[in-house]
């Protein structure tokens, strides 16, 4: 916990009388006296004396005063230099000075300066997104400087979104919500609150301000903001220096284990059977890829939490430790370009010697990691990761080009899921159109192209739908929803990649994969929108 957050928590009588102790034997030292603010129920202000910018800045309070003397309070870090300089300002006065405890400081500072009743005020998205700005950043002045990133991770969440970004400009910053996988502006920030920001950020996530790389970071705290209420904080931090100063952008974790369940990952029938015959028989390796914020590591807790039980042991191997899960073993893999940091690869070899049933790697990067983990997958273990590719077969390719044409992944690899995460039409607001000559025609193309055996729906009469507007929701959007494609090392597919004599392309496995029965992400994206849940320009923006 930050030293300022102390300040708001009550001290036990048996630690003050510690304090005070300890600053009585610290005046001793120095040769001073000491001064017991705790035995003065009645303090007695002096305003007049200095103000209380210099009281807070230089570490002195006006204990007592009258015409001809003043009595100050200074602590172990006032100056001497203040003291002198004090002396030459009042030269009508004696002046004396006791050293006081560090809680006798701040007791009489919120006396002097008393807390400003602060009313904090929830954000609400508008069409006019420059009313909404200008309204949040004049909350954003008025917020306690080390309150300002709990408000922001508080109204993070309310709303639901997935990351805040704070981005340098010129002059300050502007704060901007990923909310269903759109940026929307919240706040600008002037100079001086963004450094505030950015120290208090700093701080707790253990960054620097001054470096001239990116870092990473992580906050768990909670923190007790100025009306009372306490926010939950937990945030991975990214940071990277910029011509105007560091952006930072924070992703938002939730740590309600129940949120993390297979029935809410929108798995479709085959898709959940396929899963569930996995868990069932949990052994070879599962991968599960796609972008940044795309769902995978939630996809891969989910089936964690599913897999979990007393009779097994499962451990995670993560860049950072994003959800902490009780029953289960994680190891957090601290790794920095060009340093000396242990590899995914070095702790994967060292958690094989610990006997689990289970592993989750956080990401396969390199050539080191894939042939240990497609090893660990060969012997029993059931390894769950996660791949940067744009398909589930340029997964494979990818794979491919690591670790070279390597026969083992043929065997290894149970299932290959690759996702991604569309708007979802808001029920409430959703308007319905007779889809144009063009659009009909490309789902009657994409129906078509439909995997041989699967049910394709009747497109007579199709009605489909655009977003509406309201009062509470002006962009007509409300959540998202997971697209998805999946093989499992089965049928032609096996045999293309097992019997092939040449460098396999995408398109290929992909072709052989649909004929295997495989549903591509713009078919599952094509229902939805048969379905209403979305749109075509959604698919569009996010599919491709």
């Amino acid at each position: 916990m930050k030293a300022n957050e102390w300040d708001n928590l009550p001290m036990s009588q048996d630690a003050r009388l510690d304090e005070e102790l300890s600053t009585d034997r610290r005046a001793q030292i120095l040769n001073i006296a000491y001064y017991d603010t705790s035995l003065d129920p009645n303090k007695q202000l002096y305003k007049d004396i200095i103000s209380i910018d210099d009281m807070r800045q230089y570490r002195i309070i006006p204990i007592a005063a009258d015409a001809n003397n003043i009595h100050f309070g200074i602590t172990n870090t006032t100056s001497q230099q203040t003291m002198n300089n004090l002396v030459g300002h009042f030269t009508d006065q004696k002046l004396t000075f006791s050293l006081i405890s560090e809680s006798g400081f701040r007791e009489y500072m919120q006396l002097y300066d008393p807390p400003k009743k602060i009313v904090y005020q929830d954000i609400t998205l508008a069409a006019n997104g420059e009313d909404l700005v200008h309204r949040v950043s004049a909350m954003l002045d008025q917020v306690r400087a080390d309150d300002m990133l709990a408000y922001l991770v508080d109204q993070a969440h309310r709303l639901n979104a997935s990351d805040i970004h704070l981005e340098t400009l010129r002059q300050g910053a502007r704060v901007r919500f990923r909310i269903d996988g759109v940026l929307h502006p919240v706040a600008q920030l002037n100079p001086d609150r963004y450094r505030m920001l950015i120290s208090a950020i700093a701080s707790s996530g253990n960054v620097s301000t001054a470096a001239n790389e990116a870092q990473q970071g992580h906050i768990s705290q909670q923190v007790k903001m100025a009306d009372g209420n306490f926010v939950d904080v937990n945030l991975r931090i990214e940071t990277v220096p910029t011509v105007n100063g560091m952006d930072v952008v924070m992703r938002l974790f939730n740590m309600d284990r129940s949120m993390y369940n297979l029935d809410r990952l929108g798995l479709d029938e085959r898709q959940r059977a396929v899963v569930d015959d996995i868990i069932s028989k949990p052994s070879g390796l599962v991968m599960v890829v796609g972008p940044t914020g795309s769902g995978k590591t939630t996809t891969l807790y989910s089936m964690l939490n599913s897999l979990a039980s007393d009779e097994r042991k499962i451990i995670t191997i993560e860049d950072p430790v994003e959800y902490q899960f009780e029953g289960i073993t994680q190891i957090s893999v601290h790794t920095t370009e060009g340093g000396n940091d242990q590899s995914f690869a070095d702790k994967l070899r060292a958690t094989l010697r610990l006997d689990p049933d289970i592993i989750m790697v956080g990401e396969i990067r390199d050539n080191d990691t894939a042939r240990t983990a497609l090893q660990a997958s060969l012997t029993g273990h059931l390894v769950l990761c996660t791949f940067h590719a744009s398909s589930a077969s340029a997964a494979l390719t990818r794979l491919a080009d690591i670790i070279g044409q390597n026969p083992l992944f043929v065997s290894a690899i149970r299932l290959v899921m690759a996702q991604r995460l569309i708007r979802q039409l808001d029920e409430a607001t959703k308007q319905p159109y007779q889809p144009s000559p063009t659009e009909l025609q490309f789902i009657q193309g994409v129906v078509n192209s439909f995997p041989p055996g699967t049910e394709r729906p009747n497109l007579e009469g199709l009605v489909l739908y655009k977003p509406g507007t309201s009062v509470e929701n002006p962009y007509g959007f409300k959540g998202q929803i997971a697209i998805r494609e999946q093989f499992r090392m089965t049928g032609s597919i096996r045999t293309l990649l097992e019997s092939h004599d040449h460098v396999l392309s995408a398109q290929e496995i992909e072709a052989s994969a649909i004929q295997s029965g495989m549903s591509t992400m713009l078919h599952d994206a094509i229902v939805h929108v048969i379905a209403g849940r979305t749109t075509l320009d959604e698919i569009s923006r996010v599919v491709g």
